[in-house]
């Protein structure tokens, strides 16, 4: 008996720690005085939240008490190591999407998505990490069946049937009135309204306003300008901005699109804590691919809990190529020379560190966030002058390319920005060819396209 007991209790500490027969911790809606406000175990609860998983221990520490995820992929792991943390989770059911090839016409297959996701709401309701559901996300991308949001009806019902404990979320692709009209008229049952939106967020609350959404809305995902509204080159090409220009953006239209409108904002999910490949590597990711931090994550610091960190990231001002910005459409040509100068400065006085790279423009652009594959960088055409300036002889292939600057500290922390140029052919002969080869190269030391020189002795 003492044995069975032994293993009993064992038994139960493993639950507990692994958030399971646990009960769940129950979140209301509650409307007073003209005002929305989410309860979480009977005390009023504001999103401070990131989308995506990683770092869950920083983000507890410094502010942040939410996080968000797309679907079930990995779900129990992160519902633990949330509730092992002491942040929330909007759990994401990934809603099949027209433009992925599902169809809406098609019953078994609705019904079999239905099947599923009753399963795992079975499973995961009563986890106390648990704050709302995400029912799909920008299912209104590229759609044109509507009966996607009978679908998602459907969901949030059998949600509300089996889990009466937690609210319900859709979330669109920023703010479309049609689409809205589609959720008014087909999901009635809708808890939360979600919106994803960037360059849009500081009028997006008064669009809602005026839509006819009468219930709370969140901000699921906001960052900086998109890759769809921002200056492009003559080639057509996005011009990204640089990481302090993210930081400054960030936070204005926190303050613009989430703080001044708390009577129907429940909170946001600011995008994306982690790392990943969109249009580049660096146009969302708060993190470097190390997992290095930026200004911008340090602004989102400073919004959640009032205090700036005690060592800051650097702050890129501004980066140079043929003496040009960005947004000058920089044209290059092969065989010739050009300087790039990058300035930067730190709050803190702390050394900084250089590095810079070549990559060819990106070629497989997706919407929705969907998987891109990485470009490749290319080696062999940069030569260091100084500190913070370098010469480059550009690759002989014609096409679009983007220079990267990243700059460090010791503290892990980066600043970041990037240039995209356009390298033309020859405009020569055979032999004015032969003279760059003789000046400028060494022909025996190619890159394994046989399309990028390395500087010659």
């Amino acid at each position: 008996m003492k044995h069975f007991l032994i293993l009993f209790f064992l038994s139960f500490a493993f639950n507990f720690v692994n958030g399971q027969n646990n009960k769940p911790v129950k979140v209301e809606l509650i409307y007073k005085n003209n005002s929305w406000q989410l309860i979480r175990d009977g005390k009023p609860y504001f999103i401070k939240g990131a989308g995506g998983s990683s770092y869950i221990d920083r983000l507890k520490n410094y502010g942040g008490n939410s996080i968000r995820t797309w679907s079930l992929d990995n779900a129990q792991e992160v519902l633990d190591e949330a509730q092992k943390n002491g942040i929330t989770v909007m759990l994401g059911l990934w809603v099949q999407c027209e433009r992925h090839g599902f169809d809406y016409d098609d019953e078994v297959a609705v019904k079999h998505q239905l099947e599923a996701f009753t399963e795992s709401v079975k499973k995961f309701k009563d986890h106390p990490a648990l704050l709302l559901w995400g029912v799909g996300n920008e299912m209104d991308l590229q759609y044109n069946n509507p009966k996607v949001y009978d679908a998602v009806e459907d969901i949030i019902k059998m949600i509300h049937k089996l889990d009466p404990n937690h609210p319900t979320a859709t979330v669109t692709a920023g703010f479309h009135q049609a689409v809205m009209d589609e959720i008014l008229k087909r999901v009635p049952d809708l808890d939360i309204y979600g919106v994803n939106t960037y360059g849009d967020l500081p009028s997006t609350p008064e669009k809602i306003e005026k839509s006819g959404w009468k219930g709370p809305f969140i901000v699921s995902e906001f960052g900086p300008t998109g890759q769809w509204e921002c200056p492009k080159t003559e080639w057509n090409q996005p011009i990204e901005e640089t990481s302090k220009e993210k930081a400054k953006v960030y936070m204005e239209r926190y303050q613009k699109g989430i703080l001044n409108h708390l009577d129907k904002c429940l909170g946001s999910y600011v995008f994306l804590w982690g790392f990943k490949q969109e249009t580049t590597s660096t146009w969302y990711g708060l993190f470097s691919k190390t997992g290095k931090e930026s200004e911008v994550l340090d602004g989102m610091r400073y919004l959640w809990n009032g205090n700036w960190p005690a060592n800051r990231a650097p702050s890129l001002d501004s980066v140079l190529l043929d003496n040009k910005k960005p947004i000058q459409n920089i044209y290059l040509k092969y065989g010739d020379k050009y300087k790039a100068q990058v300035f930067a400065t730190d709050p803190d006085h702390d050394k900084l560190k250089i590095e810079w790279s070549i990559y060819e423009e990106s070629t497989d652009r997706k919407t929705g966030g969907d998987v891109e594959a990485d470009p490749t960088k290319i080696n062999g055409c940069i030569k260091k002058v100084s500190e913070n300036e370098i010469l480059i002889n550009p690759p002989r292939k014609e096409g679009g390319y983007r220079l990267f600057v990243e700059v460090y500290d010791d503290f892990n922390h980066v600043a970041y920005a990037n240039i995209p140029f356009s390298v033309k052919p020859l405009d020569s002969t055979s032999k004015q060819a032969e003279k760059i080869k003789l000046k400028n190269y060494n022909f025996d030391s190619l890159n394994e396209n046989n399309d990028v020189l390395k500087w010659g002795k």
